[in-house]
């Protein structure tokens, strides 16, 4: 999962896009970059770390251009090395830089025919250099550049790539691309400001990142939409690929997204309110004489869920564990021995909300089991009497493809386990689960607004089908043994 935004404005626009990134940084922690377009030149600056480790004032000036792109990095496929952060640069044709969000499923074949077809040499480990070429090659089949050529060649993109992806790229001498892939997994939203009379454009992951530099939030980019800003700042927009309906990834509303986001016309605080309402309701039926005395989010994502738990039963809401706002997402953390060094060093317990207490947890959704089966324990150590486990999602048996770096599935703790085996596993007294049509219900929303979703780790049924042997080359890619093997090489 990646942050990526892009703009068309009348001025130099790397201040803003460092801004939205600030605001994107919860999408990933591993690296940033910004490219920036003026005149004959495409200038990128990126590293590894934060937006503010990777810039510094004497970057920012280098960074001139009425519209550009950036990118905040979370490594799933490929490494977590300097050379694979974005956004990635080719100077054929005309120069593109693009940034992109998800994961491609079809990689090692498409590696082949940019190499072999179309001629073009990949650097990296990356599905997103991959990607770029892919739209290169098919952008230099069209002739002359125009908006009409871009979207033949996002249609290119759409019949040759599959999977989750979300993208932004500038093209030199012409202006900023977007667009989706065509089952709407990745989210991107388009928004819209007028400064001195004249129309300014953005994109970005998340509508917070509009929201912090003014832009009004048109509306969603559709399924296989492609949308063209050219430097002048007039929007043209088209659909590249036969339109169906989305089915975003509802792990977005789960976990990754802000809640003072907007995607997909769903509002994610307005989600995450839902899931505890219906989980609230789940706990009554199962267990109408509950000896519940508090409910206690593990935060940050769960405040919500936990607060309507807490409503829905008639019990007190507290705040019980206090969060070192210094240490990273430990979910998105690249090896499993750093996600567990994390959890002491992120929450500490506050002993006054636990002592001689029935504690019902809440978190977001439980993956790998680790880092709840610590917090359990940290919660008996502060004297809760019972501690009982409450997941705003169902149980995470299946690997996330689509940009998400859930592991392999020998590595989900539900994976081939009943709920009575996770709850001994984690220590709790009793574990409980969102059921599926739940969570569905509660993010689409009594408008329903969103018709079906890619579910895929809590069901194992993929949108975009799956070839063969794809799963056994994502356990040796994605594992944390073979991450660790990499980083050691």
């Amino acid at each position: 999962m990646c942050g990526i935004i892009g703009i068309v404005g009348q001025s130099d626009v790397a201040g803003q896009l460092y801004d939205g990134l600030t605001v994107l940084q919860h999408r990933g922690q591993d690296a940033a970059g910004i490219a920036t377009a003026a005149g004959s030149k495409i200038r990128v600056h990126k590293g590894n770390g934060l937006v503010s480790d990777v810039f510094d004032e004497a970057s920012m000036q280098l960074l001139h251009g009425n519209f550009g792109i950036g990118h905040c990095r979370y490594p799933t496929a490929g490494s977590a090395g300097c050379d694979e952060a974005q956004p990635f640069y080719v100077n054929s044709p005309y120069g593109i830089a693009l940034a992109h969000n998800g994961n491609l499923i079809n990689t090692d074949a498409l590696r082949r025919e940019v190499f072999e077809q179309d001629k073009r040499n990949v650097n990296t480990e990356s599905d997103s250099e991959v990607l770029l070429n892919v739209f290169a090659h098919e952008l230099d089949t069209q002739g002359e550049l125009s908006p009409e050529s871009v979207f033949k060649a996002i249609e290119g993109v759409h019949r040759r790539c599959v999977g989750g992806y979300a993208v932004t790229a500038v093209v030199l001498g012409f202006g900023m691309v977007a667009f989706r892939d065509t089952h709407g997994i990745r989210p991107l939203v388009l928004g819209k400001r007028v400064r001195d009379g004249r129309d300014e454009y953005a994109v970005a992951s998340e509508s917070v990142a509009l929201d912090i530099l003014g832009y009004e939030r048109l509306r969603d980019v559709r399924p296989g939409e492609g949308i063209v800003v050219t430097a002048d700042g007039t929007l043209h927009a088209r659909a590249c690929a036969e339109e169906r309906a989305a089915t975003p990834c509802i792990f977005e509303y789960v976990y990754f997204a802000r809640p003072d986001s907007m995607m997909d016309d769903v509002s994610v605080h307005k989600a995450r309110m839902r899931m505890g309402q219906k989980l609230g309701e789940k706990i009554l039926r199962l267990r109408p004489d509950h000896d519940i005395d508090v409910v206690i989010p593990i935060p940050d994502t769960s405040r919500d869920a936990a607060l309507e738990i807490a409503n829905t039963l008639g019990v007190k809401y507290r705040e019980g564990f206090i969060k070192n706002r210094y240490v990273g997402r430990t979910f998105i953390m690249p090896g499993q021995g750093e996600r567990a060094k994390s959890v002491r060093r992120k929450l500490n317990a506050i002993p006054l909300e636990f002592r001689n207490r029935n504690v019902l947890l809440v978190d977001d959704s439980i993956v790998r089991g680790t880092t709840s089966q610590q917090i359990v324990q940290m919660a008996r150590d502060a004297g809760a009497r019972k501690v009982y486990l409450a997941s705003a999602a169902p149980p995470v048996r299946h690997p996330n493809i689509y940009g998400i770096d859930m592991p392999s599935a020998d590595e989900l703790v539900a994976h081939g386990r009943t709920d009575d085996d996770v709850q001994a596993l984690l220590g709790c007294d009793w574990l409980i689960y969102q059921d599926l049509a739940d969570l569905e219900e509660a993010v689409s929303g009594p408008k329903h607004r969103i018709g079906a979703f890619d579910s895929s780790c809590f069901n194992g049924e993929y949108v975009t089908g799956v070839e063969p042997g794809y799963f056994e080359r994502i356990r040796q890619a994605r594992s944390d043994s073979a991450k660790q093997a990499r980083r050691t090489i």
